[in-house]
């Protein structure tokens, strides 16, 4: 179900979709901040788990159907990431129907402990692109 997010004082529709299995509830306050450039809320909508050996005609019909979902929220935007075949068919199919796509750009922060080889991934928002 999609949760949505919105300032105090902002009202009317949502029109950022969240495509993808990080909520707005865990970005920084610099992504959200970038996220109200593109319009006025946030609604979540979980980016879904997409089977290995699903087919590619299933998967086409699939997408299909998420791209409804996405589009009766009139976005103004959707940050879309996930499986790279579902995604890829989602963000066509929303761009040739005149929908910007965008997928969140952060910089990867490495920690690693020599003694250990533990390693410790942070990623810092820096950006949100536009797919081209």
């Amino acid at each position: 179900m999609p949760v949505s997010i919105f300032d105090e004082e902002r009202t009317g529709n949502v029109m950022v979709v969240n495509y993808s299995n990080h909520p707005s509830s865990t970005w920084s306050e610099r992504q959200i901040r970038a996220a109200e450039k593109l319009g006025k809320g946030i609604v979540d909508i979980p980016f879904p788990n997409v089977p290995p050996n699903m087919g590619i005609m299933e998967l086409a019909a699939y997408s299909e159907e998420e791209c409804k979902k996405i589009e009766e929220y009139c976005p103004d935007a959707v940050m879309c990431q996930g499986e790279f075949c579902m995604a890829y068919a989602v963000i066509t199919r929303l761009k040739a129907r005149g929908i910007k796509v965008v997928a969140a750009c952060s910089e990867r922060k490495v920690k690693e402990d020599p003694g250990t080889g533990r390693k410790e991934v942070e990623f810092e928002f820096v950006q949100f692109r536009e797919y081209v």
